[in-house]
Parts: C-alpha cells; sequence; structure tokens
C-alpha cells in the first residue's frame, strides 16, 4: 500500500471508533463527502486492505507485447550493442530504430527494457556543482570554437581533430574534420560559419598560439595589440577573439564534444567512413542538419548578431598568411626556406628594402612593395648556389673602396708639446697677430690732431 492509502486507513480507524466524523475525515484526507463515505463504506466490509487501489500490480493496457519487446531487443542486441564503448545509448538506438528498421519505441521504453535485459548500464560521475554562464541573447553575438582530438574512425583510421563552431545564444554548430587544429583548420571551419550565416560579433577560444599568444617585451612598451596571424585576420573582419582561462568557461562546446564523441563515431561506423574527406563530406549533407534540427534552440531575442561581409572585401585576402621580408642584393626574397627572385619590372624595389609575402590556403605566394604586386620566379637552394657564383661581377655587390694608408706617427712627445703646423698652434698664432693690430691702431689714432 501507498502512504496515502495507509493514512487513509488510520483516518478511516478514527472514524470506526468514533473519535471522528465522517465530516472531518473527508477534509484530512482531501476528497469530498460523497467519496470519503464510498472509502468508509469498503473499510467497513473489507478493512485496511479494500482502500488500495484495485489497478496496483496489473500490467498497462497501453504495454508492449512481450513477443514484440524480445524482437526488438534482438534487433538492438544484433546491430546497436556490443562493447561499453561501442553500443549505441537507449535515445540513439531508438532514431535509428526508426529511421532503419521502421520500429518506433520511446527511447524511455527502451531504456528500461535495455536496462532490464542488461544491454545498457551507465554510472555517472558526479562532480562538483558550478553555475552556468547565462547564454547571449542574440545569434551571433559569441560563437564558440574549439577543436577535439579522438578516435572518430575508431581503428580504422588515425586520430584526428573535430574543429567545431557553436553559436552560444542558439547552441547552432557546424564544423570540419582536419588531422591537426591548425591556422588553415580553423580558417576553413570560419570561413564555413562565414558564408552560412555572416560574421559573428566575437570568438571564444582556448589559449591556443593558433588564436592568441602573449605580448613580446616591444608590445608591452608600445601597448600594442598581440596578433597571431588568425587574429589579424579576425581584426580585419572586426571579429573579437575572447580567450577562455579553463574548459569550464567554455563548458557549452566542451558538452557539445561529448555529444558528438557518443553520437558521430557510431554514425561514422554505419557509414563505414575512414578517411578526412569522406568524412567532412558527411558532416556537411547529413549531420549537421540533423544535428541542429534536434538540438538547436531559438535565441531570447530575435535579432541577428550576424553582419554582412563588406563591399569590397573578399575573404582570400583576407584569410592568408603576411610576412615581411628584406630584399637581398640580387633582389632575392626568402620565405619559409624557399627562394623567390624578383624580375626585372617598373619600380622594382631596391635592395635591402622591405617586401610583403602573402601565403594563401592554397599555398600559392604573392609579394607585394608598396601595395605593388612584383613578378617573382621560385628558385631551389642549389640554383640559387649557383647563380650567385656565377653572377657577373657587375651584378655583384661593389667591394668596399680602400682608403689611403694613414701617414706614420712622429716620435713621441712629452705632455703640453705640440709641433710647430699643428692646427691648434696656428689658430693661437693667429689669434696674437689680430690682438697686436688692434693695439697699434688704437695708439696711431690717440696720435692723430
Amino acid at each position: 500500500m501507498s502512504t496515502r492509502e495507509l493514512t487513509r486507513a488510520g483516518v478511516l480507524a478514527r472514524v470506526a471508533a468514533g473519535t471522528l466524523t465522517l465530516g472531518s475525515a473527508a477534509t484530512l484526507m482531501a476528497v469530498s463527502y460523497r467519496q470519503a463515505k464510498r472509502l468508509y463504506r469498503r473499510y467497513r466490509v473489507e478493512g485496511a486492505k479494500g482502500l488500495k487501489h484495485r489497478s496496483a500490480g496489473r500490467g498497462s493496457n497501453a504495454a508492449r507485447d512481450d513477443a514484440e519487446r524480445a524482437r526488438i531487443l534482438a534487433v538492438v542486441r544484433e546491430k546497436y550493442s556490443g562493447a561499453v564503448d561501442e553500443r549505441f545509448g537507449p535515445t540513439l538506438a531508438a532514431e535509428h530504430l526508426a529511421s532503419e528498421d521502421g520500429v518506433h519505441v520511446h527511447h524511455d521504453t527502451l531504456r528500461r527494457w535495455m536496462l532490464a535485459a542488461g544491454l545498457w548500464s551507465r554510472t555517472r560521475k558526479r562532480s562538483p556543482y558550478r553555475r552556468r554562464r547565462e547564454r547571449k541573447a542574440h545569434f551571433g553575438e559569441l560563437v564558440q570554437l574549439d577543436g577535439s582530438f579522438h578516435r572518430w574512425f575508431e581503428q580504422r583510421g588515425a586520430e584526428s581533430c573535430l574543429l567545431t563552431l557553436v553559436d552560444d545564444a542558439t547552441g547552432r554548430s557546424t564544423g570540419r574534420f582536419s588531422a591537426q587544429e591548425t591556422i588553415w583548420a580553423a580558417v576553413a571551419v570560419l570561413r564555413a560559419w562565414i558564408g552560412a550565416y555572416g560574421i559573428p560579433q566575437a570568438l571564444y577560444t582556448d589559449w591556443k598560439n593558433v588564436y592568441v599568444r602573449p605580448p613580446t617585451e616591444e608590445e608591452r612598451l608600445t601597448q600594442a595589440e598581440p596578433l597571431t596571424q588568425f587574429g589579424r585576420m579576425c581584426a580585419q573582419l572586426g571579429i573579437r577573439i575572447i580567450p577562455a582561462s579553463s574548459p569550464q568557461a567554455k563548458g557549452r562546446i566542451e558538452r557539445n564534444h561529448g555529444t558528438h564523441q557518443d553520437r558521430l563515431v557510431r554514425k561514422l561506423r554505419r557509414k563505414a567512413i575512414a578517411d578526412l574527406a569522406a568524412a567532412n563530406g558527411f558532416l556537411e549533407a547529413e549531420y549537421w542538419a540533423e544535428h541542429n534540427r534536434r538540438f538547436a534552440r531559438p535565441p531570447a531575442s530575435p535579432d541577428d548578431f550576424h553582419v554582412a561581409i563588406p563591399r569590397g572585401v573578399r575573404l582570400d585576402t583576407v584569410f592568408r598568411l603576411e610576412e615581411k621580408r628584406t630584399v637581398s642584393n640580387d633582389w632575392v626574397v626568402r620565405y619559409d626556406n624557399r627562394y623567390f627572385q624578383i624580375e626585372r619590372q617598373s619600380q622594382r624595389p631596391p635592395a635591402r628594402s622591405i617586401v610583403q609575402v602573402y601565403e594563401a590556403a592554397d599555398g600559392q605566394i604573392e609579394i607585394r612593395y608598396r601595395n605593388r604586386v612584383m613578378r617573382y620566379q621560385e628558385l631551389s637552394a642549389e640554383t640559387l648556389r649557383v647563380q650567385r657564383a656565377t653572377a657577373p661581377a657587375t651584378d655583384r655587390p661593389a667591394p668596399p673602396t680602400p682608403t689611403a694608408p694613414r701617414p706614420p706617427l712622429g716620435p713621441p712627445r712629452r705632455r703640453g708639446q705640440q709641433h710647430a703646423d699643428h692646427p691648434w698652434h696656428h689658430a693661437v698664432t693667429q689669434r696674437r697677430d689680430y690682438l697686436q693690430l688692434a693695439r697699434d691702431r688704437r695708439a696711431w689714432e690717440r696720435g692723430q690732431p
């Protein structure tokens, strides 16, 4: 019997003993007076056990047939079971039962069945309570960026990185696989986001040197902002980078990684995908649309904070590496252990001047001097060595002009002794002659009438 039924038995026992009226008993039991009379009638005839609900212990009218239950569990055991790190959870198994096998069963019902059959068990590790940061109110106000290294292809391929972007307000996600979390991997996923939604206001990242770096000593003195190559690209588009100090600070994307590591690994196994190109195709064609349809939520405010790409701005000229290099005396620019011979052309940069070298994602190199594109020819290290060794003298830098030998010094002199022709001595003699002439002129003027 339930606690409520036991309480009713105690109240009706007082009514039978004459210490409590039936009207007061109805108030104590929170039922109507007519219902209290029915309960008291059953109590007098059957005793306390008559107050027990008539459906207690009976099966549900909506219960599945035992044979159907066994058949569904057999499918789960055959297709979606396995070791602890391979089997599907009840929710994911229920989705695939509906989409692949045409069997519709609620995930909570399937969870109870799988627990009873030993096909599912999960022990949650409790962590210290931390208050979650409130979501941003607008779509595009803050987008979290992070990479997750995992055995996405299990034993079918090497460990790789899933670089993911998650909008803080809506949970809408996109991402791409890459071998490592590099600047070009971050550029690829950010360009995909900009192409789909526009330029976000800010990116929430960790402290990897791809995104942020500590300032140099010169930057500390000048109060200049330290920018990585990726930070400079974002600054050109007006995107602010906010580094998080701990994984808990960007907990939404960390939990997002856990969801992908549980669901995406199994989906890739079902598709027999074992390489990055096929995995990225599956993400774009199926996975992200299904994931956002299931997990994304509407923002608190309907205003979209994404902005359009400014007119006249080409993303190809924004998302590229930029370095300063010095032109050598033979007009060769060295960049990333590669050598580029600048061809003769109008306004060719003079030797020892500074040029800008740009590298695109596909490896294309562009050299600019005073914002003018320079024509060049790439040389190998051996070709450059031979070219410099056999170059004519006119193409080589001129050696320094030798100076005339210094005359030998005279015999050593004592301190205070000077040569008669020393310039200092000439000046003193001239000064003495000038003063004597001045005295003679004054004397002559006094003798005149």
